[in-house]
């Protein structure tokens, strides 16, 4: 009788990350290719109401594309906003969320109750609480969003004179402008950092102890250690959180609620399509980009 082969590691670890994925792939080709057909098909198309009810669609090409990047007036400012807002606070929450974690992932009396006030900013995510700190948010803009070419009307503003200071410092113009857009975001940066706090927590949890300690018998220094063993060896998750807050961004950008003012409001179906889907088609690039620049830097640790 023929021996069974045994399943190697890698396979095993292959099927178990087969299984675990699972639901979600059943889901997406359930559920979600259906609907991606659906608004491919709309936004090539002139979509109405009828009267017996439903929808009656016409091709029409590229016109809905056409009205979305040359006719509608506010369209592409707010494609370039959005992906604005992004590189200004993809960075940010990713700095702020690991900065967080090291701290969290210490040893210190009531750390426990630390890590649950951490997710309040995720469980308070909707009603009064956001519309509290939009409005906090645009308050400060108010004070700070002053760039080195207004800062001569704004002198009285703290924030404003070390901004000036460091243009006399003569750090570039550009990196003064990304400081200033940061504080006065720091609202949106703190409430979007939660979820990315915690996988970076559960990161850091996971390298052995071993590692720190060999590292302290060879005398490396706190600024060694980070940079040799925990960057390493939380870099698979710096990529998951990149990917994880990039969507998060866009899902609750301007140019989605664009787009659902076009299909709710002015039923324009179609050109609210194409606005989907050209807004899906740059949040796809930019994670593409991302993933294959971080992706080179990735270490896995077997």
């Amino acid at each position: 009788m023929k021996k069974k082969k045994k399943l190697t590691l890698a396979r095993r670890r292959a099927i178990t990350g087969l299984l675990f994925i699972s639901p979600w792939v059943i889901g997406f080709f359930t559920y979600y290719v259906r609907s991606l057909y659906q608004t491919v098909y709309m936004a090539f198309s002139d979509v109405t109401q009828a009267e017996t009810g439903g929808f009656v669609s016409t091709l029409k090409g590229i016109d809905n594309f056409k009205y979305a990047f040359l006719v509608d007036a506010d369209f592409n400012q707010i494609l370039v906003t959005s992906v604005k807002d992004i590189l200004i606070d993809v960075p940010l929450i990713l700095f702020f969320s690991l900065f967080l974690a090291i701290i969290l992932n210490g040893k210190f009396k009531g750390r426990t109750l630390f890590r649950a006030l951490l997710f309040l900013p995720v469980i308070m995510g909707a009603g009064i609480i956001v519309n509290a700190l939009d409005a906090a948010q645009q308050t400060m803009s108010v004070g700070l969003s002053a760039t080195a070419g207004d800062m001569a009307v704004v002198k009285d503003s703290a924030m404003t004179q070390v901004l000036s200071a460091f243009v006399e410092f003569g750090i570039p113009m550009k990196l003064v402008t990304y400081l200033s857009q940061a504080v006065e975001r720091i609202f949106t940066v703190v409430r979007a950092s939660g979820v990315q706090t915690i996988i970076f927590i559960a990161a850091l949890q996971s390298i052995s102890s071993s590692l720190y300690e060999v590292a302290k018998i060879e005398g490396a220094t706190t600024y060694e250690t980070f940079w040799k063993i925990t960057f390493p060896m939380v870099s698979p998750m710096i990529l998951t959180n990149v990917v994880y807050t990039i969507v998060a961004s866009f899902t609750n950008s301007e140019i989605i609620k664009k787009a659902e003012e076009m299909a709710f409001v002015s039923f324009e179906y179609g050109i609210s399509s194409a606005m989907s889907l050209i807004s899906t088609v740059v949040v796809c690039t930019i994670l593409l980009l991302l993933g294959l620049f971080i992706s080179k830097k990735v270490f896995y640790y077997n």
